[in-house]
């Protein structure tokens, strides 16, 4: 099982290229970093976590400018976006931002994606939440021919473009991984019809023999083997103990949470989670 590390890449936090080089030098095999574009000073869509927002929410960087300064700073480290908010972005332009650093950083992309929880964030984007799923849906597909074919084109309903040029394409072929975040049966029947992996949240505890019980059910419901999927769990708690049950499970990655702090506290979370690396050897 990979070992990896999250955290929101803000403005008042360690850079994320230093993390990044901190990262690879312990041995993690990833670097996954959460998105929002804006929250809206409503707040009227309530935070999935709790009552108060917690500050870096309103901090965070873009993620692929702070996943290529990560790119750029190491060498092995896997780039992840947990998650990027697909809805909220253009179809074409992310195609063209994911290919671009999957190629210049030698095939090193995750792209975990969602459909977001804030629906004001989502409107001011013009995306209706109502149909953050469906367009979702359909941006996956479109980005999928835009990654491997000469010159594709897509009509849906949410998605439209005529034959089309778009290069560089990525390194990982026939795309980069997409991992699809959430917990719902819902989102393990989207996984199964057109991801390459799960993305749920360790909030709250995960079960994951049952958990992976749960999704290779939906697998086998559509025909597919569980082969061709990973789960990666979004901030998996730092136990040993944890740890060996996903691993036991077969969980293909666990991503430890930093805290979105300065150097030296996000260090003394990575002394603390050390033995946890060092038990396993070091990922590649």
């Amino acid at each position: 099982m990979h070992i990896g590390a999250l955290m929101f890449a803000t403005d008042y936090a360690v850079p994320p290229q230093e993390l990044a080089r901190e990262l690879e030098a312990r041995g993690y095999e990833s670097f996954f970093v959460p998105e929002h574009t804006h929250i809206p000073a409503s707040r009227q869509s309530p935070w999935p976590g709790g009552a108060d927002l917690p500050k870096e929410y309103v901090h965070t960087y873009d993620p692929f400018v702070a996943l290529s300064f990560a790119a750029a700073a190491t060498n092995r480290l896997r780039l992840g976006t947990g998650i990027c908010l697909l809805p909220q972005r253009d179809t074409l332009v992310t195609a063209k931002l994911v290919a671009s650093l999957d190629r210049l950083s030698g095939g090193r992309v995750i792209f975990g994606v969602g459909a977001g929880w804030n629906r004001e964030e989502l409107e001011h984007h013009g995306v209706e939440f109502a149909t953050r799923f469906a367009r979702m849906e359909e941006q996956i597909a479109a980005l999928s021919l835009l990654w491997r074919e000469e010159a594709p084109a897509f009509d849906g309903q949410y998605v439209k473009f005529s034959a089309t040029w778009q290069y560089p394409k990525p390194i990982q072929q026939p795309r980069p991984p997409v991992l699809l975040g959430g917990e719902s049966d819902h989102t393990l029947r989207r996984i199964v019809a057109g991801c390459d992996g799960w993305l749920p949240r360790a909030r709250g505890g995960f079960d994951a023999s049952r958990e992976m019980g749960r999704l290779a059910a939906m697998a086998q419901a559509a025909g597919r083997s569980m082969d061709s999927l990973t789960v990666s769990i979004f901030g998996a708690r730092a136990d040993a103990r944890t740890l060996d049950d996903y691993a036991a499970a077969g969980i293909t990655r666990a991503i430890l949470p930093l805290p979105p702090a300065d150097r030296d506290t996000v260090w003394r979370a990575l002394d603390r989670y050390q033995p946890l690396l060092d038990a396993r050897g070091a990922q590649s």
